[in-house]
């Protein structure tokens, strides 16, 4: 009986996902062999070199893929908050026994092997966070669930920060995806995108001037988008188009007058009016709740002083960074070219890609990566290999081979009949986004360089094997439900 259950087992695992896996895998191995290659070299299998460490890694993994899906996928909820538990202890203690990495203090040494807890606490705030949210009667609308949900997914945030590894906890930010899946408002979503907006254009033309006036051109843009959002927010859950229309008559008449005032009669810093216009706005949607007894007016009053708070608080946050957060910011925002400091990677990494071109150099042929002028190519920055011996066609070819590896697990997550299966499923979705998008955008120059990997093409175990946990507890899952049906 036991021996046919595990044949049905074998007949529902999604292979066209496990082959999507194995291609991607691959493709990554030969991308570190390309990275880490020197010339003069003899043997790519060989332990001596990271090509040949990287092939114990895969095999390793494809060993705990094979434990995976033999296990019963019960196991995985019923395990859920103890195995989160043990990682949150495990993520607490690890600055006091990791060695000092470059800053980090993210890294355990276990003998010859050298693991980094942040990659395997993403998988246990998964499983947690699909546990959570698939009990019965469990709702975001809620506001006691919310703020569960939300605690679940800050801890390992928090922890992960102590080690001075922003980077790793930036995925955490991933989840809030999933939260939106699940019926979390848009809102908040907009929310969280507003500040994004917030902040890169007011630190970015935060000391630019407006024509003759002492206007910040950064601040003013941001307050007058945080008036634009407030009354666009109360036009869209309201659907009440006369206090949209008082508020913007009101706002255009204030700030064009106050224009003409500071041009033509005695200049002034027009963020202080566009200030005042954000109170008379609140005000004005505090006014309506109450006659009205609305709770979105007020949450949209809300929305407005926080969104300004948040604006003069961005300055205090870039200043308290480290210098070299700091930095890495201002080379990407355009505020300072550093070519030989904390640009000398970016720009590095552009170079390697560019001189792919169409075709890419071939296997092995490439010259920036093989003269090693792309820092931590084998890890953070793999992708300028892909595209340096690759070229356009080869690194196109990649991502759209991640693109629909993408839509496969989306597919999968959809067809679950347990909401446990469908929340894992888009936890993993999420992950692999947030991953894949920083990762390709931080070597291309278009997001910061936080330090992440690119799934199974990064050099390391911890990485791999992190991924490698995540896809196949899901496809463990979903082998029981293909069973089932």
């Amino acid at each position: 009986m036991r021996r046919k259950q595990k044949q049905s087992i074998w007949k529902s695992i999604d292979w066209v996902t496990v082959l999507l896996y194995m291609v991607l895998v691959t493709c990554g191995w030969f991308s570190i062999c390309g990275a880490s290659y020197t010339y003069g070299e003899t043997d790519l299998f060989s332990f001596d070199y990271r090509s040949g460490k990287q092939l114990v890694w895969i095999g390793c993994s494809l060993g705990i893929g094979f434990i995976l899906l033999m296990l019963e996928e019960k196991m995985y909820e019923l395990l859920a908050y103890l195995f989160y538990g043990a990682m949150m202890v495990l993520l607490l203690v690890t600055p006091f026994l990791a060695r000092d990495i470059k800053g980090s203090l993210s890294w355990i040494d276990l003998g010859p092997v050298r693991l980094q807890p942040a990659e395997f606490a993403k998988y246990a705030t998964a499983l947690a966070l699909a546990k959570m949210m698939s009990a019965y009667g469990f709702t975001l609308s809620k506001g006691k669930n919310f703020i569960r949900a939300i605690c679940l997914i800050l801890l390992p945030m928090i922890l992960i920060v102590m080690q001075k590894e922003t980077g790793s906890a930036l995925v955490y930010a991933s989840f809030f995806l999933v939260l939106y899946r699940e019926g979390m408002s848009g809102a908040i979503l907009f929310t969280g995108v507003a500040a994004v907006i917030y902040f890169v254009v007011g630190i970015r033309f935060g000391g630019e001037l407006l024509w003759d006036t002492p206007t910040s051109v950064g601040r003013s843009v941001v307050l007058s988008l945080i008036l634009l959002f407030s009354m666009g927010m109360t036009w869209v859950y309201s659907h009440q188009w006369k206090p949209v229309k008082y508020m913007f008559l009101g706002t255009i008449g204030t700030t064009v007058a106050g224009v003409l005032f500071s041009e033509f009669i005695i200049p002034f810093d027009l963020t202080h009016l566009l200030i005042a216009e954000c109170t008379v706005l609140a005000g004005y949607l505090l006014y309506l709740a109450l006659a009205e007894r609305s709770k979105q007016f007020a949450l949209i009053a809300l929305f407005t002083v926080g969104s300004v708070a948040f604006l003069y608080s961005c300055n205090m946050v870039f200043n308290k960074l480290d210098d070299h957060q700091r930095v890495r910011i201002e080379v990407l925002l355009g505020m300072k070219d550093d070519p030989k400091g904390a640009g000398y990677n970016v720009n590095q990494s552009k170079i390697a890609i560019g001189s792919g071109g169409l075709h890419g150099k071939g296997f092995l042929n490439g010259t920036q990566t093989k003269l090693k002028y792309v820092p931590e190519q084998d890890t953070d920055f793999i992708f300028c290999t892909v595209g340096e011996e690759m070229g356009f066609i080869g690194s196109s070819a990649i991502l759209l081979l991640f693109m629909v590896f993408i839509l496969r697990l989306i597919h999968l997550a959809e067809k679950q009949n347990h909401p446990f299966g469908r929340i894992y499923g888009y936890c993993l979705v999420s992950i692999f986004l947030f991953h894949l998008f920083i990762n390709v955008g931080m070597v291309l120059g278009l997001t910061p360089v936080i330090g992440i990997p690119l799934p199974f093409f990064s050099y390391g175990g911890s990485s791999l094997w992190g991924f490698t946990l995540l896809l196949f507890t899901f496809l463990r899952v979903n082998a029981e439900y293909n069973k089932k049906k």
